[in-house]
């Protein structure tokens, strides 16, 4: 029977620096048996990382007769029954909270940033009881997902994670993690850096202000154009010499709020505008040809859903002025609403309760745009790297 060629190289190479990570110190196993436990997920570890795979996959790589790296040898692994895979990671659960522990006491203490910020997954199969349908990131509103919030040190550093249900709005898992943040790991005094869709001014008032938490996070359009009215804090002249400006406002007392403007982002924002705008005029254009052909009578409900579909595809009505009637369709550009919105282009404004002599105006720009690492963690964990996603 011919024998399949074993690498050892990727196997070595992950081990070693789990090693150096001391992650088999964490993982720890006090009994035989649960040092048996540990080692399948280590294998396990080893395996998602040099061949992303299902546990029936894992299992046979530890096979003799389908083995194609020294993953069994390595962690002396060679006789698993396949129920031990799944045995294994009931232990791992049990121990999540241990683990985490073990992780926030290396790479948080008092006083510092933890990075906050949800993705989802979705769902093949039915048995999930946490699976639902919601707000889908992968773009697979058919199928049903599941929701889960990362918790990170300010280098990036994966610390503790929850699962929620798929239809769990971000703002509600916060709750959560101050609770992890208190009572599991201790820390009496923590700033949490989220987004704008999570740390809003209700999540700020009910959970992190009572807990004596501090934030970063940013305003979301509505707030900033309120800003930016007649008279108010948020002007352009701020930017004349410099894309930074700390202003105030009563509408957000006991906070700094950092205007910042991105060239960049300002130019990218008015291309993709146009370019929507664009395609959004042409799909009505040869709705209002065919209802003035008038080969067949348009009512004005069949003309609404028409427009609608064409409107919700590019989220562009705000920008047109329709005109629908039985038998005649008419738009045109609000072009008054267009220069209101493109004035604001490329500028954000960051809001944080921190003193500036705790953190300062670059310091805590740059701590918000640092969930970037988080991002980049739900991509290691969701595409080529990990490949978590679907979840079967």
């Amino acid at each position: 029977m011919h024998r399949l060629e074993k690498s050892y190289g990727p196997v070595a190479a992950v081990r070693g620096m789990m090693r150096k990570l001391g992650l088999d110190r964490t993982l720890q196993g006090r009994t035989q048996v649960e040092r048996r436990v540990r080692d399948l997920i280590e294998a396990m570890i080893i395996q998602r990382i040099i061949a992303p795979g299902s546990k029936l996959a894992f299992h046979r790589a530890l096979a003799p007769e389908t083995a194609t790296s020294s993953l069994a040898q390595s962690v002396d692994l060679e006789q698993v029954a396949e129920r031990e895979v799944y045995t294994a990671l009931d232990w791992l659960i049990e121990q999540q909270p241990r683990i985490e522990a073990a992780l926030a006491r290396k790479h948080l203490v008092d006083g510092t940033l933890v990075l906050y910020d949800v993705s989802s997954s979705y769902m093949e199969g039915r048995c999930c009881p946490l699976a639902r349908y919601g707000h889908t990131r992968d773009h697979r509103a058919d199928r049903p997902q599941i929701v889960y919030g990362l918790l990170c040190a300010t280098d990036g550093t994966p610390v503790a994670i929850e699962v929620f249900e798929g239809d769990t709005a971000d703002p509600q898992t916060i709750r959560e993690q101050v609770d992890k943040l208190r009572r599991r790991f201790r820390l009496s005094h923590v700033a949490i850096v989220g987004d704008r869709g999570m740390v809003t001014s209700a999540r700020i008032a009910e959970e992190l202000k009572p807990a004596g938490l501090d934030w970063i996070s940013c305003l979301r359009a509505p707030q900033i154009a309120a800003l930016a009215e007649d008279q108010g804090p948020l002007q352009m002249c701020l930017f004349d010499e410099r894309d930074l400006a700390e202003i105030t406002s009563p509408d957000f007392p006991g906070e700094r709020l950092i205007a910042c403007r991105n060239p960049t982002l300002a130019a990218e924002r008015a291309r993709k505008r146009e370019a929507l705008l664009q395609a959004t005029e042409r799909k009505l254009e040869r709705i209002a040809a065919a209802v003035a052909r008038k080969s067949a009578k348009y009512d004005a409900a069949a003309i609404g859903l028409a427009v609608g579909a064409v409107i919700d595809k590019h989220k562009m009505k705000k920008h047109f002025a329709l005109e629908i009637a039985d038998g005649r369709f008419a738009f045109q550009r609000c072009e008054n609403e267009i220069v209101a919105e493109a004035r604001l282009d490329g500028i954000y404004v960051v809001r944080t309760s921190l003193p500036a002599d705790k953190i300062g105006t670059e310091q805590a720009v740059a701590a918000y745009k640092s969930l970037a690492l988080v991002e980049r963690a739900f991509r290691t964990l969701k595409g080529v790297d990990m490949q978590v996603r679907p979840i079967h």
